[in-house]
């Protein structure tokens, strides 16, 4: 059987779990290849069992014993009958999924990631934690301004550290089950530590340790390193400790003043999240929120976001940051504007965009030219 639809390897244990378990049916399922060989004895119809892979959302075509054997897709064709390899720089979730439809297809895969931790932006410090801290402060919100008469309004205890390692202990778990356990399932999968180079358009260095680097040559490269925040040229801004959206999602404790430069997706939707939580913010906005995205609902969310209870200084743009430290409590940032005000905060968060990660790759030695936004 030729089975499409599979995005992991855990999705063979579920196809084999459920044909096994019936009497006189085994198949054996190859996901890097899509195909399960299956063998039948006594009443059960192909058709039935067929259906049965399909409940789980997979398509199944029948194929028989000697096309299974030499028809399986792959890349090889394309490379003079030899197995094709494919370098993929970067190990988030657009890089795995390219990198597990390589494989699907016959080719050998390389994944190189600079960072400690595989998984890139979306589920170690993007998508995955935000959407965890945003809905711990819609709970929040909710228990403070639900409109039932019959259950008590009230204002809860927050335990922000505790928050915390619950938002981590799920990263964790995400990671291992969507990105750790392809690499140890997958043996045409094989990942590589370091920063890469290109040497020219057929090899890769990887820049290690101690002066170590790898020399790889490849069939194919494909760039997927993702992004990283914008930081913008504010007169004393890179001598204070700012926060990114990586530090905001991280940070231990609720500051009691925050003020978010920024009015885009992510600037809003920390802003919010520490504002349910507790926490008082400020936000500045170049322009007004959302304007590049949709000024309709940029102009409707700013009337929600003060209902709330943020303070929206739009057309706003800090021209200048300070900070000083406390001699028993955290410090404070002073931040003066174009219009003459001058803000305080306990702590300060820069989303203000996120521009990809190809300044370090040397595209030209690939014969690659770059637009102005990388």
């Amino acid at each position: 059987l030729k089975i499409e639809g599979m995005t992991c390897p855990s999705c063979v244990g579920g196809i084999e779990k459920k044909l096994n378990a019936l009497d006189g049916v085994e198949i054996k399922v190859s996901y890097p290849e899509g195909i399960g060989l299956l063998s039948v004895k006594g009443d059960a119809s192909l058709k039935s069992l067929i259906g049965k892979i399909e409940d789980k959302g997979y398509q199944v075509t029948e194929m028989d014993k000697e096309r299974a054997s030499t028809d399986t897709p792959t890349l090889s064709a394309a490379n003079n009958g030899q197995q094709l390899h494919v370098v993929i720089i970067g190990t988030g979730s657009g890089a795995f999924a390219c990198a597990l439809r390589a494989v699907e297809n016959g080719a050998k895969v390389t994944l190189v990631e600079r960072k400690p931790m595989i998984g890139g932006t979306c589920v170690n410090i993007g998508c995955v934690p935000s959407k965890i801290m945003i809905r711990a402060a819609h709970i929040v919100h909710l228990q403070q301004q639900h409109a039932f008469d019959g259950i008590k309004k009230q204002k809860p205890v927050i335990d922000r550290k505790q928050l915390l390692a619950q938002q981590q202990a799920r990263v964790d778990e995400l990671r291992a089950a969507k990105y750790e356990s392809i690499l140890e399932s997958n043996p045409n999968i094989t990942l590589v530590k370091g920063n890469a180079r290109f040497k020219d358009a057929n090899t890769l260095i990887v820049d290690q340790d101690h002066g170590d680097f790898t020399e790889i040559k490849a069939d194919r490269f494909l760039i997927a390193t993702g992004a990283s925040s914008s930081i913008p040229p504010i007169s004393g801004l890179a001598e204070t400790p700012y926060w990114t959206s990586t530090e905001a999602l991280e940070a231990e404790s609720l500051p009691e003043h925050l003020i978010v430069i920024g009015s885009s997706i992510v600037a809003l939707e920390l802003a919010q999240a520490y504002l349910r939580l507790g926490t008082q913010v400020t936000l500045l906005a170049r322009s007004s929120i959302l304007f590049r995205e949709d000024p309709d609902i940029g102009s409707e969310l700013h009337k929600i976001l003060e209902a709330e209870g943020m303070s929206i200084l739009a057309h706003t743009q800090a021209e200048a940051v300070s900070y000083k430290k406390g001699m028993l409590s955290s410090g404070k940032f002073t931040i003066k504007t174009t219009k003459g005000q001058t803000l305080i905060s306990d702590q300060l968060l820069i989303a203000t965009g996120r521009p990809p990660n190809t300044n370090s790759l040397a595209l030209d030695q690939a014969g690659v030219s770059m637009g102005k936004g990388g």
